[in-house]
């Protein structure tokens, strides 16, 4: 659609030509404020508008009124809830898991204002006249409005307000509350001849204020000024709009969270549509937003993840390296590749096997094949004995043409193509059917909305291969869905984007019941799926660009309630020609180092990954290598802290500095875990900007001492070594040897290294 710079048509979608069928219904001053339960209650008349360009009330038509439930929990949670669709308000479902730390909160209204059992104020209700100096009729007076602020943490002078957003009365910007209905006789002005979709809710923003998070955005660090749809697709790269990852989370410099409990198609503008509100539409016409509210983005990330889950810690060897590329094809290749790895000291932990070990490359069947991999459980066992946990490539799709397609559509454990045409004859809702890299056909998506088709899927499909020694399911994909097929719990729009929750729990839940440790390897996610680590930042490009769009993705995604990313070393494709055009080094040493700083580390791509092809820089992988290793312990405190708070791996700088201003715009730094400041080369100049917040830093590797509180530029950065930065008396748990997995560590072993005024650098 073309853009407007109107409010009806660029941000609550109607269409520009009015057709006559939609309606939008516009929030007014609350009529009632009650007590329920523990709960205030709300009720929100709604007005119905015009059917033009400029708003105005229609009073021809009934107001139609909801209620708009406020409920508070501890720790300084806010809840509003309101449906014009007769959903239910709920404590637990896929995305909510709370932790014991929530607990309701009894509120009760004294005049205006919304108490705490506690005696906290949690919110103030405007019911006051706006004040007048009347001189001009020449526009219509402004429509009433709920003007309502909400404070979750008590915090009167950050207050989240409700916004009522416009340039003149007939000119919208932002509603407060509103929605949509359609209808087919042209007549939506009461609820007996019209549906409802569509509703929004839109808070008040300050004109510095900056925002994070949203899912793995590959954009810059704040994300003010623009409008994202939180739709789940193949983001196809890391340089573009498109979003594997959506999470209807963000976090606010003003230190508030804000979380849109929904599986549906949404779309949030952040100071975009109007610099002066944050907007969110919802496809479906009900409305649950959580207010979180803390002093510290760890505290605000803390509250969300009591609401979704916590991430569950994964296995040492995870921490390991893992060698993979597109693809290993025959037990021979795989087995000369880890013989090698052992022969020269290149430490690793695990081998990956992607598209190439079914029968046919991309045919998904869960099963190896039988002439490429003859004795599959003896392969497993032998690179087992070697130190090598195997991991293994598949995805929830089942193609034309494999062994399970007939049982599979007999049990219904796939999607189904709906009798009507509706859906398969509309460009809009149909998604391709084939996948992004080969021409299989894929007859129906795996419906983990039927407890049948997952317990099939789970012990079928994925317990054999568990049992037979593999340790980890790559589940690949699950951000498209068949859109024009039907499924038995959830329409296609409603699951789409929670789909990846569903299908990584399940094979979460069976490589934990069958092996007893956590993990799966992860493209897609939604609100929740931080519980079942890990994911990775998908088809990067094999470029400095495509590095430094997966740093991008990579911090938001910590800022979105995950603890546990990882990204394809060093990028997945090569340019011009995808498959074919062989890798920069100094890109590849550049990722390396990126990678040895991140929570997991993957070898992946489309052409040759291992180290020895590239003669001219192994000794420099080999070496930033066995530095992966002496820093495991260092990983694993780390990791386990982040665990049990609101910390993720990699975290972006305002983690640790909320209050300076300069870190809500810088993307190219990071944390590792508290103490390491990294900061990542990303252009072939061999130098950069280095940005270090107040204080004294060391550079781990050299031992030279900077002021902070400043910028260094053109800091020259030679190919062997990173900026990596710690601050005095800071302890750093390290592995005292070279190791060639991690099956021969022994943590307690661990020795910390003081950064002490005698430091004088990491030799390594």
């Amino acid at each position: 659609m073309k853009q407007t710079n109107y409010h009806l048509f660029d941000f609550m979608d109607f269409h520009p030509d009015l057709h006559v069928g939609e309606a939008l219904w516009k929030a007014y001053a609350p009529t009632k404020i009650a007590e329920r339960d523990g709960d205030i209650v709300i009720t929100i008349p709604y007005q119905k508008q015009l059917h033009q360009e400029d708003m105005a009330p229609d009073t021809t038509a009934a107001q139609q009124s909801y209620d708009l439930i406020v409920r508070a929990y501890e720790p300084n949670i806010i809840r509003l809830f309101t449906t014009m669709s007769d959903d239910e308000m709920v404590e637990q479902d896929e995305m909510l898991q709370f932790a014991p730390e929530v607990k309701r909160l009894p509120l009760r209204s004294v005049g205006c204002e919304i108490i705490a059992a506690n005696g906290k104020k949690v919110a103030t209700i405007d019911l006051s006249e706006p004040k007048l100096d009347h001189w001009s009729d020449l526009l219509p007076a402004p429509q009433p409005a709920p003007f309502i602020t909400f404070y979750p943490d008590g915090d009167e002078t950050k207050g989240i307000a409700l916004s009522d957003d416009h340039f003149s009365p007939p000119r919208y910007d932002a509603l407060p509350l509103g929605f949509c209905t359609v209808c087919c006789d042209n007549v939506a002005t009461n609820k007996e001849n019209a549906s409802t979709e569509r509703a929004t809710i839109s808070f008040r923003c300050e004109p510095d204020e900056c925002f994070v998070g949203t899912g793995e955005r590959f954009r810059k660090m704040d994300l003010s000024g623009q409008t994202f749809q939180l739709k789940n697709q193949d983001g196809q790269g890391v340089n573009n709009r498109r979003c594997y990852k959506n999470i209807p989370f963000y976090m606010s410099s003003r230190m508030y969270g804000c979380f849109y409990h929904t599986s549906d198609y949404c779309k949030l503008s952040l100071a975009d549509h109007s610099t002066r509100s944050v907007q969110f539409l919802n496809d479906h016409a009900t409305l649950d937003v959580f207010l979180i509210g803390g002093k510290t983005p760890e505290e605000i990330l803390r509250g969300y993840r009591m609401l979704t889950g916590f991430p569950q810690m994964p296995p040492l060897w995870s921490f390991g390296i893992w060698m993979s590329r597109m693809t290993y094809f025959s037990d021979e290749e795989v087995t000369d590749i880890c013989d090698r790895l052992r022969r020269e000291h290149y430490p690793c932990d695990v081998i990956h096997l992607d598209t190439g070990w079914f029968r046919t490359d991309w045919l998904c069947e869960w099963k190896f094949n039988p002439e490429r991999f003859p004795d599959p459980k003896g392969f497993i066992q032998r690179l087992a004995d070697n130190g090598f946990k195997v991991s293994l490539w598949q995805l929830p799709y089942v193609a034309q043409g494999a062994e399970q397609l007939e049982e599979a559509k007999t049990n219904h454990y796939i999607s189904e193509r709906y009798e009507s045409s509706e859906y398969s004859e509309s460009s809009e809702n149909s998604e391709s059917s084939s996948s992004n890299f080969s021409a299989l056909d894929y007859a129906g998506t795996i419906d983990f909305t039927y407890p049948a088709a997952t317990d099939w899927y789970k012990n079928q499909l994925l317990k054999p291969l568990l049992e037979m020694g593999v340790k980890c399911i790559k589940t690949d994909f699950g951000e498209n869905i068949h859109m024009d097929h039907q499924y038995h719990a959830m329409t296609p729009e409603r699951l789409n984007n929670i789909y990846a929750l569903l299908y990584q729990r399940a094979a979460y839940e069976v490589t934990k019941e069958v092996t007893g440790d956590g993990i799966v390897w992860a493209r897609a996610a939604w609100a929740g799926c931080q519980r079942y680590p890990l994911h990775w930042g998908g088809d990067s490009e094999s470029s400095w660009a495509g590095m430094a769009g997966s740093l991008k993705g990579g911090l938001h995604f910590g800022l979105s309630g995950f603890a546990f990313w990882s990204h394809d070393v060093p990028g997945f494709h090569s340019t011009p020609d995808f498959m074919n055009s062989p890798l920069d080094e100094q890109v590849y040493v550049r990722w390396t180092q990126f990678g040895v700083f991140s929570s997991h580390m993957r070898y992946h791509g489309t052409c040759k990954r291992e180290p020895w092809h590239y003669p001219n820089i192994a000794p420099i992988v080999k070496r930033w290598w066995k530095l992966r290793y002496r820093l495991i312990p260092y990983i694993i405190e780390q990791a386990e802290r982040s665990c049990h708070s609101g910390w993720p791996m990699l975290r972006a700088l305002l983690m640790q500095h909320p209050h300076d201003r300069q870190v809500w715009h810088i993307d190219d730094e990071y944390y590792f875990g508290s103490e390491f400041l990294v900061c990542p080369v990303m252009n072939s100049q061999d130098k950069r900007d280095v940005y270090l917040p107040d204080g004294l830093w060391i550079n781990f590797f050299t031992g030279e001492r900077l002021e902070g509180g400043r910028w260094y530029y053109d800091v020259k950065v030679p190919l062997d070594l990173m900026p990596v930065y710690v601050r005095p008396g800071a302890y750093i748990p390290m592995y005292p040897d070279d190791v060639d997995s991690t099956d021969e560590m022994d943590l307690s072993r661990a020795e910390a290294i003081r950064i002490d005024r005698d430091y004088k650098g990491m030799d390594f």
